[in-house]
């Protein structure tokens, strides 16, 4: 693997170290977050490997973040997802699997399910509450190790998103860009820039000097690919909500840039896997396992 793996170590008492891993085909930021003092620790929007052209995925990404953690002597205690992702396959049923770890989501998955279940017209197919051990509601908390974990949901991106919150670490998935990137899309079915406006004040609201991770980076302008910035950076310099900028510009910007974008190419593929945590469709008559991609729908 030619992954890019970066080390933000702990800071002090209910402060984790955090690795992230750049997976470079869809641009994604997948997480190894852990406690020192306990070396516990939790997997966060781990890719499932997927080439679109033929329809092949693998697990080397999953791989290269679990040797990772046991490089560095931990023990996994949960596998987390922020969202059903549109521009990669989810490994969470496969981390399960491998760690014994349960695995967990927002608990709006099921809305996002019922959803995308007319798209694929696959009613009863997508089961979040059996496929996931946790649907975590605004405001659950959690541990891991001796680390306080807050969930804040954090919608505008998709209608579920959420917000893992690690003392003064914060994974906003894709919310935020790096600074200089500005903000995530809104325009999925069932994301709202109103939404997501409110998402990303609520996230500023935190300390200033809290680490937000987020969870794609593209290296703009060619430069090194980066993932962490905190609250006080963005406040200074992110460029679609720095300078005072009011809620009605930033959407406007916001929706005029969605307008220009294109669908992701693992998006057809990706939600019908995420919305079965990550589960392959199931094996057909003949043993085989088939997508179904509706056609002129997007």
């Amino acid at each position: 693997m030619t992954s890019i793996i970066r080390n933000s170590p702990s800071t002090g008492k209910q402060s984790p170290d955090v690795w992230g891993v750049y997976e470079k085909d869809t641009g994604s930021v997948q997480y190894l977050v852990a406690d020192p003092s306990t070396k516990k620790a939790a997997l966060i929007d781990v890719v499932q490997n997927f080439d679109p052209r033929s329809a092949s995925s693998s697990y080397e990404s999953a791989e290269e973040i679990l040797q990772l953690a046991k490089d560095n002597g931990l023990t996994i205690e949960w596998v987390l997802d922020t969202h059903p992702h549109a521009d990669h396959l989810m490994a969470s049923s496969y981390l399960k699997e491998k760690t014994g770890a349960p695995n967990a989501i927002g608990e709006k998955t099921r809305e996002i399910a019922e959803l995308w279940a007319g798209y694929y017209n696959v009613q009863g197919l997508f089961k979040p509450e059996e496929d996931f051990d946790r649907l975590f509601e605004e405001g659950d908390t959690f541990n891991v190790g001796e680390l306080d974990v807050q969930v804040w949901l954090s919608p505008g991106h998709t209608l579920g998103s959420i917000t893992y919150i690690f003392g003064d670490a914060a994974f906003v998935h894709d919310t935020f860009m790096y600074p200089d990137s500005g903000t995530s899309r809104a325009d999925f079915p069932g994301g709202s820039s109103k939404e997501l406006w409110d998402s990303l004040q609520r996230i500023l609201s935190l300390p200033d000097n809290t680490r937000l991770f987020v969870g794609h980076d593209y290296g703009k302008n060619g430069r090194e690919v980066q993932w962490e910035a905190t609250v006080a950076q963005h406040k200074e310099s992110n460029v679609h909500l720095s300078g005072g900028v009011a809620e009605n510009q930033y959407r406007k910007v916001r929706d005029e840039r969605d307008e220009t974008l294109a669908l992701p190419d693992r998006m057809l593929h990706a939600l019908q896997v995420n919305l079965r945590a990550g589960q392959l469709p199931p094996a057909e008559n003949d043993g085989e396992q088939y997508f179904k991609i509706p056609a002129n729908k997007f």
